[in-house]
């Protein structure tokens, strides 16, 4: 009985994860929300033709059938369109495959509970109340974002902004915000209130899925992935090229 229990203990939570919302092109594993092994593409929309070669490659070189994954978690959204489909098109096959759950998980507030985290292990640089703002690039000035406090707390909903001067001007005046994401930076010229601050390289990652889906896996909030849809927030504009523009 002894042993039994010990081999129960012992017993990892194999997750593997897929995150598509951006340009980046990313595929961990996971074993208990520890980051075990992870293949990530920066250069482009590559997710076509990386995503699944990325899934072969971790499972082969870490010697885990696909029979030994416990959970497939995909980034849930917002980004964008054609990468959400593609990512989670491929999470739901897996799944559907080897009969195993589908956890969805926020891209921003994946993000953000890795820099609430960092942030928490500091000592408070100023008086004021920190709040955190992910922000995902929704082209030109607008950005797909959210407002938590230290807690991790949703203040703002996900929603997609047009930036402006003004924005988040009445909440500078009382706390501390830190802006961070792949939108974030396009913002500093907008948002230049001296309690503003911006963090470099921050960006939407596999890695940073691996707690919330774990926790996420612990909790049995398990997707139906039949009807599973991502959160696209916006929706999808297809553009004509413009040497195509009047059959040119």
């Amino acid at each position: 009985m002894e042993t039994l229990f010990i081999s129960l203990c012992r017993k990892m939570a194999t997750i593997l994860i897929l995150e598509s919302s951006t340009e980046v092109c990313s595929v961990a594993l996971s074993d208990n929300g520890k980051l075990t092994d992870i293949k990530e593409d920066k250069n482009g929309q590559n997710h076509a033709r990386l995503l699944t070669v990325f899934v072969e490659q971790l499972l082969t070189e870490n010697k885990i059938p696909a029979t030994g994954i416990d959970a497939v978690a995909v980034s849930m959204g917002p980004g964008s369109y054609t990468g959400l489909r593609i990512g989670i098109s491929a999470a739901k096959g897996f799944c559907y495959a080897n009969q195993i759950p589908l956890i969805a998980v926020s891209t921003l507030k994946a993000m953000a509970q890795k820099v609430i985290r960092d942030f928490s292990q500091e000592s408070p640089s100023s008086e004021t109340k920190r709040l955190y703002c992910p922000m995902m690039d929704a082209r030109r000035m607008e950005v797909y974002t959210c407002l938590l406090d230290e807690d991790g707390t949703e203040l703002e909903p996900v929603s997609a902004k047009i930036i402006t001067e003004d924005s988040f001007q009445n909440e500078l005046q009382q706390n501390t915000i830190v802006f961070f994401g792949n939108g974030a930076m396009k913002c500093k010229t907008k948002i230049s209130h001296p309690n503003a601050l911006f963090l470099d390289n921050i960006h939407a990652s596999a890695a940073l899925i691996c707690e919330p889906a774990y926790e996420a896996y612990t909790k049995k909030h398990f997707e139906d992935v039949a009807y599973f849809e991502p959160f696209y927030l916006k929706d999808f504009v297809a553009t004509i090229p413009k040497n195509n523009v009047l059959g040119k």
